[in-house]
């Protein structure tokens, strides 16, 4: 099994003293045991100002053997499609298309998505396969 990971789990799982950082840890160690975990290139950028540098924050994926992942045009097509449906919707701007490339990526990569925001990602990526820690 393929999970993308959000950027607020691998947050968690790196900064040992956040709130959710063992739940998270333990959400990624149980992926990684399923199989190949993966990183959009938004995830990737969403990343960058935890680190002190490029170098450490690939180190961090490497030690998570974290594969990433770049969206692609079709994947940018397909979240466009899906914000501009939220946005008609009456969805608030709270929501800003980095949500939707990494849900959109998902869906064309993986067969999860590992987040921490469940309700989100549940109503407009309902397609994705998940469990009761993850979707």
């Amino acid at each position: 099994m393929i999970t993308s990971v959000d950027t607020n789990v691998l947050l968690d799982v790196f900064a040992s003293g956040a709130p959710h950082h063992s739940q998270s840890q333990k959400w990624l160690i149980d992926a990684y045991d399923r199989g190949a975990i993966l990183v959009c290139d938004v995830v990737y950028a969403e990343l960058v100002p935890a680190f002190v540098d490029r170098s450490a924050l690939e180190t961090a994926l490497r030690e998570i053997n974290a594969k990433i992942s770049p969206i692609d045009t079709a994947i940018a097509h397909e979240a466009g499609l899906r914000w501009a449906r939220y946005r008609q919707a009456g969805g608030p701007r709270e929501r800003i298309i980095a949500d939707f490339l990494i849900g959109a990526h998902a869906v064309a990569r993986a067969d999860t998505l590992l987040t921490r925001d469940r309700g989100f990602f549940s109503t407009y990526f309902s397609e994705l396969r998940g469990t009761q820690s993850h979707w």
